[in-house]
């Protein structure tokens, strides 16, 4: 029995498909679809953006120790909610860490997942991140949805929500760098 080219092809894409979902291989892929299919997120017009008016929120730092989001109150503030074992959230936090390279300093940043520490401090290591982590206390109020994971906002000195992405985005794009120098500035 001969085996025709056309066969051999489509051998090879049923075996790169199941690759997907039988390998490591598939993992990577995946983020890396991700990746490829998040955009800048969409800016919302000024007089369409609403306001956080209590800023009243307790949340744990990286060393687990309780701080005030009323700290932020009068900076501008980049709010991610990400969760390790969500293939999207991974695939968006590469660039949130670009964009925290940018900006730190700069800016106030929330990096929240509602996971204990040492799985989120494994995921961390493994990749690289050096953004400061920030662990939701769940049942606590909250200015924001913590439902929508992966979610951002981003949030301008008035308290006004300048960009609100469900799902993954791109957030190291000229058009978000050019919003937060900006919003910095003023």
């Amino acid at each position: 029995m001969k085996i025709g080219k056309k066969t051999i092809v489509n051998i090879a894409l049923i075996l790169f498909v199941l690759s997907f979902f039988l390998t490591p291989m598939g993992h990577y892929g995946k983020v890396i679809l991700n990746r490829l299919f998040s955009f800048s997120p969409p800016i919302i017009e000024e007089a369409q953006r609403e306001r956080i008016t209590d800023y009243d929120w307790k949340l744990k730092d990286a060393d687990w120790k309780f701080f005030n989001f009323e700290k932020s109150k009068g900076n501008v503030v980049f709010i991610n909610l990400w969760a390790s074992w969500k293939l999207p959230s991974e695939a968006e936090l590469v660039s949130i860490q670009e964009m925290y390279n940018r900006y730190n300093g700069k800016m106030d940043f929330y990096i929240i997942t509602n996971e204990n520490r040492p799985p989120v401090e494994e995921f961390m290591a493994k990749h690289g991140f050096t953004f400061p982590v920030t662990y939701l206390i769940i049942g606590e109020k909250t200015p924001i949805n913590p439902d929508e994971v992966p979610s951002s906002y981003l949030i301008d000195k008035k308290g006004n929500i300048a960009i609100y992405k469900r799902k993954i985005a791109d957030w190291s794009t000229t058009k978000v760098y050019n919003l937060l120098d900006k919003l910095i500035a003023e």
